[in-house]
């Protein structure tokens, strides 16, 4: 199996269409549909893909708490969201977001950032 990516996103068709883009290139996908969520999940993410606007705990949210956790801070964080405000970009930058994906994208988009940011 390729290596594990965490979608953490409150649109279930969203996670879908990321699951099957990265599940084509033999990424390993894990889903959770919000920040809370998410922390169960982290370990092994070689990636975590992460929208900003969910409930319970955001984007935002999530990333201060992973850059706070030892054991996974410095795993990679892409922020896949509609916010596109440079504001919020600087905002999830300081948090510790790695990249930043503006929706609607293309699966090569999608692609491309994976594979920069997994280096």
């Amino acid at each position: 199996m390729g290596k594990k990516v965490l979608i953490v996103d409150d649109s279930p068709s969203m996670r879908q269409m990321v699951s099957f883009t990265l599940s084509e290139d033999g990424y390993e996908v894990i889903e959770a549909d919000n920040g809370k969520a998410a922390l169960g999940k982290l370990d092994g993410s070689a990636l975590i893909i992460t929208d900003i606007n969910m409930p319970e705990m955001n984007g935002i949210e999530l990333i201060k708490s992973i850059r706070g956790n030892d054991a996974v801070k410095f795993v990679p964080i892409i922020v896949l969201t509609t916010e596109s405000e440079q504001s919020k970009q600087d905002e999830g930058k300081a948090a510790g977001a790695t990249a930043w994906i503006v929706k609607p994208f293309t699966p090569e988009k999608l692609k491309e950032t994976v594979k920069k940011t997994l280096g």
